[in-house]
């Protein structure tokens, strides 16, 4: 039969002959085994915590049926899903009871930092699979916002068998939470001699994909373009909080053994923020760094037209923010008061909205406003997409940071192509308990909405838009764009 873990958990537990489709695998008869009340699969970033995500790896498997943990060093999401929901497809048609409850009680555990969460959701939104499944994260990184706003903390777990047991019995009580997700895409002339490919020692954000189109008629596939697609569910930011980010990673990835402490992480960030003159930003750092310098915002309301965005001089950061959760659990909208949002047209920042909040923030002082009470960064406005334009020869790279994950651009010195789009793009289902930190527009006092069947579609905006660029997020290789349509038109 299967392990032992089956007698004490089954109602995590999903059989081999459902897991593995090796047709040598015992096939069990759905009479023979009792119905799981939340069956999962857990996604495992072995990488993350130091140690800790190779341990907690060990420990899951111990627990559950080790053809249920995935390690994502050694394990593509998107081919796990599509094998494992192939299956189950197959196994329901025939009429296996376990193989359709299993369908559609899947619930998935991600482990690993925010960067690993978004790379997941990202998978599941573009293989638009048959039932959406809800998703629980285990804080593994050193931020750990997107655990945090749906209240599994941000501290990283314990790897023993009781720890994972607890968080399992958490995951079973949780409730299901829709969430926004984000579109970004970035488009850029190549220049003459050189690429826009991300300067070492990181890469791009695993959550950031780059886009070649797939058909020999399409015109617009010119070899000095190049671009990138992907999604985010908590941030998109741009300038010193990105720079401070950078080299945190870019030292971690150089000497990974330096950085298996949180606490010590922590302390190593804080520091490269001094080091780097943040505190002092007017007299270390030019001005052409500042975001009005360095690109043109503009901003569609829900239901609106563009229009240009006034970044104020001095801001030297700006966050597009989905969640209330941004560098280790701060909240840089915060709450303004009912006259101030009245005054301005704003809303209350739910996850469920179709709205992202725009904060700015001057300096690293300017950040440290956060821990008061009801700190807040510069609110400039709310909206349902956002287009960053790189003026002509402002800076030769700009930082970038996607949900946790920074690199380096190189921007073009000749030509002013470079073009950064946010938009709205449907939502995910998150697992959350309480204290949530994330709100609903339709229940804002706590977490709620079953699942639904089915993948959400674009927004209404983007309904007489069939551009493949804002189809998928770029995470999934699995499902390619069939060779009968046409994008000529995005020239």
């Amino acid at each position: 039969m299967e392990n032992s873990a089956e007698d004490k958990f089954k109602e995590f537990y999903i059989p081999t002959y459902i897991l593995d489709p090796d047709p040598e695998v015992e096939q069990v008869s759905s009479t023979q085994v009792r119905l799981p009340s939340c069956p999962v699969i857990a996604f495992i970033n072995s990488k993350s915590g130091g140690q800790l995500g190779r341990e907690l790896l060990i420990t899951y498997c111990s627990v559950l049926n080790k053809k249920q943990v995935f390690d994502l060093d050694e394990n593509a999401p998107d081919k796990v899903l599509h094998r494992l929901y192939g299956t189950l497809e197959k196994l329901k048609r025939k009429g296996d009871n376990l193989a359709s409850d299993i369908l559609e009680k899947l619930r998935i555990i991600v482990a690993g930092g925010d960067g690993t969460a978004s790379w997941i959701l990202g998978v599941i939104c573009d293989l638009k699979l048959p039932y959406m499944p809800p998703v629980a994260t285990v804080p593994l990184g050193t931020g750990n916002n997107l655990s945090f706003s749906f209240g599994w903390g941000k501290k990283n777990p314990g790897t023993d068998r009781h720890s994972v047991e607890v968080f399992l019995e958490q995951v079973k009580t949780a409730k299901a939470m829709r969430v926004d997700s984000w579109h970004i895409l970035m488009k850029m002339r190549v220049p003459k001699g050189g690429s826009f490919d991300p300067i070492a020692p990181l890469v791009l954000p695993n959550s950031l994909h780059a886009f070649h189109r797939l058909l020999k008629k399409d015109t617009s596939n010119e070899d000095d373009y190049q671009t990138f697609r992907g999604g985010f569910w908590n941030y998109f930011s741009m300038g010193m909080d990105a720079q401070v980010s950078y080299a945190f990673h870019s030292e971690r990835k150089l000497h990974p053994e330096k950085f298996r402490c949180q606490l010590r992480n922590q302390s190593t960030y804080a520091k490269l923020g001094c080091k780097q003159g943040w505190f002092c930003a007017p007299f270390l750092h030019p001005s052409s760094r500042n975001i009005a310098q360095l690109s043109k915002v503009k901003i569609m309301r829900k239901h609106s037209h563009w229009e240009e965005l006034n970044i104020p001089q001095s801001i030297r950061s700006i966050v597009c923010l989905n969640l209330p959760s941004f560098s280790g659990g701060f909240n840089p909208w915060g709450t303004p008061c009912r006259q101030k949002s009245l005054d301005r047209g704003l809303t209350p920042p739910y996850v469920d909205d179709g709205l992202i909040e725009i904060v700015g923030f001057r300096d690293a002082w300017h950040g440290l406003v956060l821990l008061a009470p009801h700190g807040h960064g510069t609110r400039l406005a709310q909206a349902s997409r956002v287009c960053f334009e790189f003026h002509k020869g402002a800076a030769d790279h700009a930082y970038m940071r996607l949900d946790g994950e920074p690199w380096k651009q190189p921007l073009p010195l000749d030509d002013d192509t470079v073009v950064i789009e946010i938009s709205h793009f449907g939502q995910v289902t998150m697992l959350a308990r309480l204290p949530c930190r994330s709100k609903s527009i339709h229940e804002p006092s706590s977490p709620h909405t079953p699942r639904d069947k089915g993948h959400d579609s674009n927004d209404d905006e983007e309904s007489d838009k069939d551009w493949e660029e804002h189809r998928k997020f770029g995470a999934a290789d699995t499902f390619r764009r069939s060779d009968d349509a046409d994008s000529s038109h995005l020239r």
